[in-house]
């Protein structure tokens, strides 16, 4: 499972980016399951206006979101709530076309523009957060400055990243894995009615985003 992940960022056949989920604090749209489920078309809008130009002509975009996960809190302070984590992967973009850490960046302030419409405030490192957007990597782009380090460099340690993962590979996480995919919940709209979730709110108002 991991070499084949290696794969998306080392010059592999299908690179994407890829993105991921979490929280452990509810937002205005309720719980943690809540929130994610608000996000996600307020993501995937954010993610194509993004690369509206960067695409070839002719491509589309395609998001392949893996199931929800309930994980350990990482680092930060003792007794956060469990989190719940996902990963999308989002392929058909040319997101090795175009690639700059300028772009990455312009990326990276569009996830934190969604965060903090869903109430994330920035106190301490690793602290309990009502949503947290992390670009993991983008093709085989090799971004280091002070605001953004792609690939993530801690993507291959985190059970919340590589059981999502796993499970979109459609292969078991490796051994000693701390996170449990939410069985009979998984929260995504399609899923709702089996899972007995509801919105609890409309996600909070805020700019659309910006084109790039």
């Amino acid at each position: 499972m991991r070499a084949s992940l290696a794969d998306q960022t080392g010059g592999g056949a299908t690179p994407s980016l890829a993105i991921a989920l979490g929280a452990n604090l509810p937002s205005r749209c309720g719980n943690p399951i809540a929130t994610l489920i608000a996000v996600r078309p307020l993501l995937e809008a954010s993610v194509r206006g993004w690369s509206q130009d960067l695409r070839r002509p002719g491509e589309t975009t395609a998001f392949r979101w893996s199931p929800l996960f309930e994980t350990q809190a990482v680092g930060g302070p003792p007794g956060q709530p469990n989190y719940v984590n996902a990963v999308v992967l989002v392929e058909g973009a040319s997101v090795a076309f175009e690639a700059s850490a300028d772009a990455a960046e312009d990326l990276l302030e569009d996830l934190q523009e969604l965060e903090q419409r869903f109430g994330r405030e920035r106190q301490e490192r690793w602290g309990p957060r009502s949503l947290d957007l992390d670009l993991l990597w983008w093709g085989d782009l090799r971004c280091h400055t002070p605001r953004l380090q792609l690939p993530h460099p801690l993507w291959r340690e985190r059970d919340f990243v590589l059981a999502p993962l796993a499970a979109l590979e459609r292969t078991a996480p490796g051994p000693g894995c701390t996170a449990v995919a939410l069985a009979g919940q998984p929260g995504w709209p399609e899923q709702l009615e089996a899972a007995s979730l509801t919105r609890t709110a409309e996600p909070p108002a805020g700019p659309a985003p910006n084109p790039r």
